[in-house]
């Protein structure tokens, strides 16, 4: 019996970022263990696992326009967690997060010619400001690239998502996805040489983390592409920052400065305020 899941766009929205947040803050504690590929190999692998026996999909009725677009909703998704967990391995949570925010922020407010869409972009740069490394012992700069990185391939895996949506069921197209990002990072975790030092406790955390942080919100988030805009679902993540920097808090301890803290709500409010002025249109 296949799943189904039935729950409003905006809840399934809320419920996917409190889901992959407190996944996130497991998944830094496994990397002292394993290291940050190896866990982003793990995550990914154990989520498709979970979701193709949940959904089964037939890969073999896909026609060639579903599979191009599944392809590239695959990759966006496999390379936005690995790459936003090599940048977590080197800053806190929360800031990772505010900055790969970025780019489902400038999704959100691409192409107005608004003024006051202007200002939104001037306090998410204010918060990219305030939280850049510009001395020497400020936070690490390659941690700070790849989290920006990860906000380029978030904002692909937005739009892909929104449109994959409409050609595919939410279950199938988010379990052959998986199956695709598995394919394609898989490798980085099996050179990594994290996989050689799993164990059984490891290997629950990992599944843990794979439900948490993709097999529950992946599947909420294609269902919730499906009946809004991308534009109006980048709006909806605002509150990603700050969620992640409480879970963190409180599952790993990380404290955040004051300026870092202005940072990230300098990023949320620019995000919330976007979605009060935001007019009604799809990407």
């Amino acid at each position: 019996m296949k799943i189904k899941l039935n729950i409003p766009p905006i809840p399934a929205v809320v419920i996917a970022i409190v889901s992959v947040q407190c996944g996130a803050a497991i998944a830094k504690g496994l990397f002292p263990e394993i290291g940050a590929a190896a866990t982003a190999s793990l995550r990914i692998g154990l989520s498709a696992a979970i979701l193709l026996i949940a959904f089964r999909p037939n890969l073999f009725k896909l026609n060639p326009n579903q599979w191009k677009y599944v392809i590239l909703y695959g990759a966006s998704l496999g390379m936005m967690n690995m790459v936003f967990y090599l940048a977590i391995a080197r800053i806190p949570v929360g800031l990772g997060v505010t900055l790969e925010f970025i780019g489902p922020l400038i999704l959100a407010i691409f192409g107005s010619r608004r003024v006051i869409d202007f200002i939104w972009v001037a306090l998410s740069i204010l918060g990219i400001v305030l939280i850049a490394p510009w001395t020497s012992d400020g936070l690490d700069i390659l941690g700070v690239l790849l989290a920006l990185l990860a906000g380029v391939f978030w904002a692909a895996y937005i739009i892909l998502g929104g449109r994959i949506s409409k050609i595919m069921k939410g279950g199938e197209a988010v379990s052959v996805g998986m199956l695709v990002a598995t394919i394609i990072i898989l490798p980085f975790g099996i050179l990594s040489g994290g996989l050689s030092h799993l164990t059984p406790k490891l290997l629950g955390l990992g599944a843990a983390l794979a439900l948490l942080s993709s097999a529950i919100p992946f599947t909420l988030e294609i269902g919730a592409l499906k009946q809004l805009p991308a534009r109006t679902f980048s709006i909806l993540m605002s509150l990603e920052p700050a969620m992640a920097s409480l879970a963190a808090f409180v599952f790993l301890q990380e404290y955040l400065s004051v300026t870092e803290c202005i940072a990230v709500g300098s990023v949320v409010v620019a995000s919330a305020g976007s979605s009060f002025t935001a007019r009604r249109s799809k990407i």
